[in-house]
């Protein structure tokens, strides 16, 4: 009677915290569910009262006259190229930094990381104008390089902390075996660690992904013509002087946050992972 009582208080209690997050779940899709609704609408419907949830009639349409209204093809391959090139720079340089403090010793290694960590703690508005002033001064301004080659210079201290705290899992003894076969020790982490890194990779990855597709302060500072923009800011230019075309400006938007929402889709677990990422053995 006792474990029959126990177990109705227990499924009670899972059904309120069910139809709770089932209330909240409904409370964050509704903007998602307003803007899909809001993209597929004539003008004339956008703005009626009480709203119309299920457009009628349905203009695909809207979707290729707000991606040709601006040149939003090349936005996209812009936008592709930095994402890509910074991915692969993060992934490479802070894969090898935290190779490096986590299993060659040299003198001052400790302090050096300390070092690295504490760069997390000054606040990006700080830098931004003295980076800007050294681009300007290399005649880097209105290229890609500003908003890439921090990438390939470490990838940055979270990145370095989190594949390091990944490697320290990793047994020591798999780099002794490899150093008795007369490994050296970039061979020991490109064809030992490396691969074994797998899921840490793909955490990192992810997030660059989307820390890089979305971002509109760099291109905002560096990039000053159109045939260089990205799309943030291309899509900050269309709201500028298309705004009240909001079923357009709907459309294009959701078509921008489209690839953030598949990756999402298919890469929960590495979402989900990344958050306990850093609690592994320090």
């Amino acid at each position: 009677m006792k474990k029959r009582s126990q177990h109705t208080t227990e499924l009670i209690q899972k059904s309120i915290v069910t139809v709770i997050l089932l209330i909240g779940s409904v409370g964050m899709l509704l903007p998602f569910l307003w803007m899909v609704s809001t993209a597929l609408k004539s003008p004339d419907f956008v703005m009626v009262y009480p709203p119309q949830w299920i457009p009628n009639p349905v203009r695909w349409h809207n979707f290729v006259e707000a991606w040709t209204t601006l040149p939003f093809t090349l936005y996209l391959q812009n936008t592709v190229i930095i994402t890509t090139t910074v991915i692969f720079g993060t992934v490479l340089t802070s894969s090898m930094a935290a190779f490096a403090f986590a299993r060659l010793k040299f003198k001052g290694r400790e302090w050096l990381f300390m070092a690295t960590l504490a760069t997390m703690m000054l606040p990006s508005q700080v830098t931004v104008i003295p980076i800007f002033l050294m681009f300007r001064h290399m005649g880097l301004l209105n290229t890609f390089t500003p908003l890439t080659i921090g990438a390939w210079l470490g990838g940055g201290a979270m990145n370095i902390f989190l594949m390091r705290q990944f490697i320290l899992t990793l047994p020591p003894a798999l780099d002794e075996a490899a150093k008795l076969d007369g490994c050296n020790p970039f061979q020991i982490y490109w064809h030992i660690v490396l691969p074994l890194m797998r899921p840490c990779l793909a955490v990192i990855a992810a997030f660059t992904f989307l820390g890089t597709w979305n971002d509109f302060m760099g291109p905002m500072i560096y990039l000053t013509t159109p045939d260089k923009m990205t799309l943030a800011l291309g899509l900050q230019f269309f709201q500028g002087h298309y705004g009240v075309t909001t079923h357009l400006l709907m459309a294009v938007s959701l078509v921008v946050m489209a690839p953030c929402l598949l990756l999402f889709f298919f890469a929960q677990k590495q979402f989900i992972s990344g958050i306990t990422l850093g609690g592994v053995k320090g």
